[in-house]
């Protein structure tokens, strides 16, 4: 059984940072692209970062130099180191293993999901 779980979340003040992880038990995810996405209150889940089985990363231009994916495929662990948080950051985060090997932004490119961590960045 496929299984994600993030952890790493908190609370957080603004400018603040937090790393988030995310390990996958089951399979192994080396081959193919890990993802970030998050869901604020009252909002549909938006992609944040994805990195492909090569290291190519992408990421929402919201978080664009602030946020940084990475990945340890002898751990099958997936990380999402968030700098100069703001509280518009505020969100439950989710990681999610991909069909693919290649950069994919799209939440239904991904078959695996976490349950979610909540951050929280206060102003």
């Amino acid at each position: 059984q496929v299984q994600l779980v993030e952890s790493g979340g908190g609370l957080v003040q603004a400018g603040g940072s937090l790393r988030l992880s995310c390990t996958a038990s089951g399979r192994t995810f080396s081959g193919y692209a890990m993802g970030w996405f998050r869901q604020a209150p009252g909002k549909e889940r938006e992609f944040v970062a994805t990195m492909s089985w090569s290291s190519i990363t992408y990421y929402a231009d919201s978080v664009k130099g602030r946020f940084t994916i990475s990945r340890d495929n002898a751990k099958n662990t997936v990380y999402l180191q968030m700098d100069s948080l703001k509280p518009d950051a505020t969100a439950v985060y989710y990681c999610a293993a991909g069909k693919y090997a290649s950069v994919i932004r799209y939440a239904n490119e991904y078959a695996h999901w976490g349950q979610g961590t909540q951050v929280t960045v206060s102003s």
